[in-house]
């Protein structure tokens, strides 16, 4: 699933610096995971498409992108933290 969210992200937003985690493990007896087996997911993302977008924005896009795994409940939940390059080369 790692590298299937990778590639829809990277053909989606063409970033600059991309790194997805599996935190499932972290929430095994998480009743939503339980129910539907859906894994969750810290993602990390830096790209152009995101200036002058708000962080909703941006969010919102990402989970577009991923919308059909959400949808059949493969992914459970994930984390955003999305970028532009010029905010990414900023210290945090």
């Amino acid at each position: 699933m790692l590298d299937t969210i990778k590639t829809i992200l990277t053909n989606t937003f063409n970033p600059t610096m991309i790194d997805v985690v599996d935190k499932s493990h972290l929430h095994k007896n998480h009743a939503g995971a339980k129910e539907h087996g859906g894994g969750h997911y810290d993602v990390l993302i830096v790209s152009d498409v995101f200036a002058n977008k708000n962080n909703i924005k941006r969010h919102r896009e990402v989970y577009k992108a991923l919308d059909q795994f959400l949808a059949n409940h493969k992914i459970h939940a994930v984390s955003i933290r999305a970028y532009t390059p010029h905010e990414w080369e900023q210290p945090q």
